[in-house]
């Protein structure tokens, strides 16, 4: 007799709660083997393949492609346990369940378990359905049973705005309490609570009877959106993660920028001279994060966050440096761990890994999180000057525009040089203007003088 497993959308690192369906890989009654992969999820961070720890036969999925899941609600049933002893191996989990972790073996064939499927079928045909993930307890001091809830991110987004869970009825299955419920209750909450200021404001002879009904408050005077030939997208996944982060960073972060044009025709020239030696190409990007990370050792302060409910600078020994990368499913930023320990060749090369992920969507959560500095080239866009906004909970992010020839003063002589305009957007709260300055500075002078940029590459 089989044996029917339920797999669980796992814990996908880095914080995220919940993912996405965005497409199945099998279908109800497919052969999967170990760590096959058999959906591929959207999370705010990236797009993965989840792999199944289990192989067998395919009873049910839960959820169809677009739905939100929590993590730790159920993915998919698997029948295992076949009788053949060519599938012996591959009926047994694997216990891995993170993405990105096999078991270190070649994959099962599929062909090789493909005729035992109807077996295995037909053995789990009287098994009893598999029973709904029960819901995991909130911690609490009442004694009144647990609230059903499985996301983190309800609880925090209910404990943030002071709204007590056991009030609420949850809409999903067997009641669980999902983000739609507490957002809608904070609707309505703020709907009442406007109701309340207006009463407060009107005469007390026109003040409504308390036992009427509620009523609506006045439509605001500002203008309807219009309702023809409008298409509306949903902020979520990417999109929606760097609408909240950008968000965030502009709501919490008293930002300002600095900026100075530089001579760039040295730099370039040393870039030409390194790669006409052989070996690896060294990019551009790559030597603009070695100036970086030079005038990080200098100026510390910039490699930092704030940590408010502390009141505290944290400041890092290590530069974890991201890069902005723009590519169809949105902008994502790619971060190259430890980039202090690393020569331009060493940064070429792991640049280019990480570019050709954020192509190709199969950046991991650990590469975008956990940056500490970033590096803006957007002149690739043809553009000179921005302000960007800073990749919060960063301090600061160094812009960098195109280089292109310009009319420029060069030992007293009027030439045309290759020119770059440098931008530096910091947190003003970690250090005052003559820190970000002297770092702008320093940054500039490496690009210009060849001589300082080889002393610390």
């Amino acid at each position: 007799m089989a044996q029917v497993l339920e797999f669980k959308l796992p814990d996908l690192g880095e914080g995220l709660t919940e993912a996405e369906i965005v497409r199945w890989l099998v279908e109800v009654g497919d052969v999967v083997a170990i760590d096959q992969p058999v959906v591929e999820v959207e999370t705010a961070k990236a797009m993965v393949e989840v792999p199944c720890p289990y192989g067998g036969v395919v009873t049910a999925r839960y959820g169809e492609e677009g739905t939100e899941l929590p993590v730790g609600s159920p993915l998919l049933t698997v029948a295992v346990g076949a009788p053949a002893s060519d599938v012996e191996a591959e009926t047994e989990g694997s216990g891995n369940v993170l993405v990105g972790y096999g078991t270190g073996a070649p994959p099962a064939r599929r062909r090789r378990v493909r005729r035992m499927a109807a077996d295995v079928v037909t053995s789990v045909a009287d098994a009893p359905a598999p029973a709904p993930a029960p819901a995991t307890p909130q911690a609490s001091g009442r004694d009144d049973g647990p609230v059903p809830v499985i996301s983190p991110l309800v609880r925090r987004l209910a404990r943030e705005n002071g709204l007590e869970l056991r009030e609420l009825t949850g809409s999903g299955r067997d009641g669980l309490i999902l983000r739609a419920d507490v957002e809608q209750a904070l609707r309505a909450a703020a709907a009442q609570e406007a109701i309340a200021q207006e009463a407060t404001l009107l005469p007390p002879a026109t003040l409504p009877d308390p036992t009427a009904q509620p009523t609506p408050p006045a439509p605001r005077t500002t203008p309807a959106l219009p309702t023809d030939g409008v298409t509306r997208t949903p902020l979520r996944g990417i999109r929606g993660a760097v609408a909240d982060k950008l968000s965030r960073s502009r709501r919490e972060i008293p930002d300002a920028t600095c900026w100075v044009d530089a001579d760039a025709t040295e730099l370039m020239r040393a870039r030409a001279a390194m790669n006409a030696a052989g070996g690896p190409k060294i990019s551009v990007l790559a030597l603009l994060a070695r100036i970086c990370t030079a005038a990080l050792a200098r100026f510390p302060e910039l490699n930092s966050s704030v940590d408010m409910e502390a009141r505290e600078i944290v400041r890092f020994d290590r530069v974890h440096l991201g890069f902005a990368a723009q590519t169809e499913r949105g902008l994502v930023v790619p971060v190259v761990r430890d980039a202090q320990a690393r020569d331009a060749e060493a940064l070429s090369a792991e640049f280019g890994r990480l570019t050709e992920a954020a192509r190709t969507g199969t950046l991991t959560p650990g590469d975008l999180t956990g940056g500490t500095f970033t590096l803006n080239n957007y002149g690739v866009f043809g553009v000179d000057g921005s302000t960007p906004i800073i990749n919060h909970p960063e301090a600061a992010m160094l812009g960098v525009g195109r280089i292109v020839p310009k009319p420029w003063v060069h030992a007293g002589e009027l030439a045309v040089r290759q020119v770059v305009q440098l931008s530096l957007t910091f947190d003003h709260r970690v250090c005052d203007g003559g820190t970000a300055g002297g770092f702008l500075r320093y940054v500039a002078d490496c690009v210009e003088q060849s001589a300082v940029l080889l002393r610390n590459l």
